[in-house]
């Protein structure tokens, strides 16, 4: 059990094979606690709900966003504030209006295998 962590070395395998083979999809531990984070964002329904509006129509407004997602501006700031800190969004000033954009590839990727988004292009 090539792949076995020496902590967990002196644990008993059915099929060590099938061990090797489970560690080697987790893959690095840093990797999966990032997409767990991706994953925690996209959890919640308004800010999937920003998220997917923000994919379709972005570089958009937050009134636009509230308008669209049915959500307050006061709670689309919140979430965006949260999506910028996590590096998924990005924000450009065009005059007084900010617009925020989708910066991370990732999160692109995951929302394109959302079926709303695949219907409506």
């Amino acid at each position: 059990m090539h792949l076995v962590p020496e902590d967990r070395a002196h644990r008993r395998a059915i099929d060590e094979h099938s061990v090797c083979e489970a560690i080697a999809g987790i893959g690095d531990p840093d990797t999966v606690r990032t997409w767990a984070e991706r994953f925690s964002l996209l959890a919640d329904p308004n800010r999937l709900s920003v998220l997917l509006a923000i994919h379709r129509a972005g570089p958009i407004a937050v009134t636009d966003l509230a308008l669209a997602t049915g959500v307050n501006e006061s709670a689309v700031s919140q979430i965006l504030r949260l999506l910028r800190v996590s590096g998924t969004v990005a924000a450009t000033k065009d005059g007084r209006v900010v617009r925020y954009r989708l910066v991370d590839h990732d999160t692109a990727t995951l929302l394109e295998s959302v079926p709303a988004l695949r219907q409506a292009g």
